[in-house]
């Protein structure tokens, strides 16, 4: 049995450009063009898992491995009680530690009067320490306006 299927006009054109309008605009939280600078520890598994997922969401990401991040945290901004494991600058703002990306989002959305956001330690849960969405913890803004750390975002609700 031989089967024929012919395909023209209209339908032809979508089949072929369907694939292709897919692969133009792939879901990402980072305009075009979006970027950041990660500085970490050569040893972080957990800063790695945090930079692939930036890079995943459309972020260009450039790393810089150095064996201590306390000069890069002190040019920062970032205080002793908000330090994480790695420190990101973005445009002007730095993001310290395992800060999801919703909390992202929004930094670049409202565009606040602060230094940066930071994830204070290593939570559970959090992007790169295995990424369970309702894990709870909290963003804090620091700098600028807030000159005393305060609550940016809520993880978990």
């Amino acid at each position: 049995m031989k089967l024929s299927l012919h395909l023209s006009g209209p339908l032809l054109a979508l089949l072929v450009s369907a694939p292709l309008v897919a692969l133009a605009a792939p879901a990402t939280h980072a305009d075009e063009g979006a970027a950041m600078t990660v500085y970490k520890t050569p040893w972080c598994g957990c800063c790695e898992v945090w930079t692939d997922a930036m890079r995943a969401a459309g972020y260009q990401v450039t790393v810089k491995d150095m064996e201590d991040l306390t000069p890069i945290k002190k040019q920062a901004g970032v205080s002793a009680d908000l330090e994480g494991c790695h420190t990101a600058v973005m445009g002007s703002y730095v993001l310290e530690g395992h800060v999801p990306l919703e909390a992202i989002d929004k930094l670049r959305a409202e565009k606040p009067d602060v230094r940066g956001i930071a994830v204070p330690g290593m939570p559970a849960g959090s992007l790169g320490m295995g990424q369970d969405p309702s894990a709870r913890y909290t963003v804090y803004a620091f700098g600028g306006a807030a000159d005393k750390p305060a609550a940016f975002y809520q993880a978990g609700e």
